[in-house]
């Protein structure tokens, strides 16, 4: 886990934002991952998990099924991602991106770093509070 990803999931909680996983991994994988990470059991810090039980990550119907489940509209869905096709299926569904850059992550093309909105630190993002 990056060091800036629990201080900025905290200060989104704090604002009544809620957040979710949705991971490749199984929901018993991820949390496995999140109960014991280098920042300890964070689990606390997210109101859910999802994996591809729900669709593949590259269909834009997975994001309007989590979307429907969770009771929110997929336009006030941040979904944030390092696959630019995953990028453009949560987009299809109308859920607003952000492409994470992070050491290690596969490179984009030219026009995706210029089509998609790029972060490479979780404190990039300026969210409006829910409340």
């Amino acid at each position: 886990i990056f060091e800036d990803v629990v201080p900025a999931i905290r200060k989104w909680r704090e604002a009544g934002m809620k957040v979710y996983i949705y991971s490749s991994g199984s929901i018993e994988a991820q949390k496995l991952l999140f109960g014991y990470s280098t920042e300890g059991d964070i689990l606390e810090l997210f109101d859910g998990h999802f994996d591809t039980k729900i669709g593949p990550k590259v269909e834009s119907e997975s994001y309007r099924r989590i979307a429907a489940s969770i009771g929110c509209a997929t336009n006030n869905i941040l979904f944030l991602t390092d696959v630019p096709q995953e990028a453009n299926a949560a987009e299809e569904a109308d859920t607003h991106v952000a492409v994470v850059i992070r050491p290690g992550n596969a490179g984009l093309t030219d026009d995706e770093k210029s089509y998609y909105s790029l972060i490479s630190s979780f404190t990039e993002l300026f969210l409006p509070s829910s409340t």
